[in-house]
């Protein structure tokens, strides 16, 4: 299976490139933003609110606890990198299967 360029192996599980647009009406994903995956999230950008709404959106579709959802970069900007605990393929799968990739 050949991967976007939006998802990278590391060990232990996956490491996702996103693109947030925070203040959406709905939290949902929305494609790709180049070499990123487009997410709109419904919590607007202050006080970590976003960040958060973040983890728990992708822990829910990725069946995962948060503790196992991790912002690695991009904390206070739209270019996220997270790494989740589970294999780049499943995540694939997983988020394929909740809108559109």
């Amino acid at each position: 299976m050949t991967l976007p360029a939006w998802i990278t192996p590391v060990p232990g599980g996956a490491l996702l490139a996103l693109h947030i647009q925070p203040g959406a009406k709905t939290t949902q994903l929305a494609g790709t933003h180049g070499d990123a995956l487009k997410i709109r999230l419904a919590a607007p950008p202050l006080d970590g609110r976003a960040n958060a709404a973040l983890i728990a959106f992708l822990a829910q579709i990725l069946g995962l606890p948060r503790r196992d959802v991790e912002l690695v970069s991009g904390s206070s900007a739209r270019a996220k990198r997270v790494r989740v605990a589970v294999a780049p393929e499943r995540a694939l799968a997983l988020l394929a299967a909740t809108g559109p990739v």
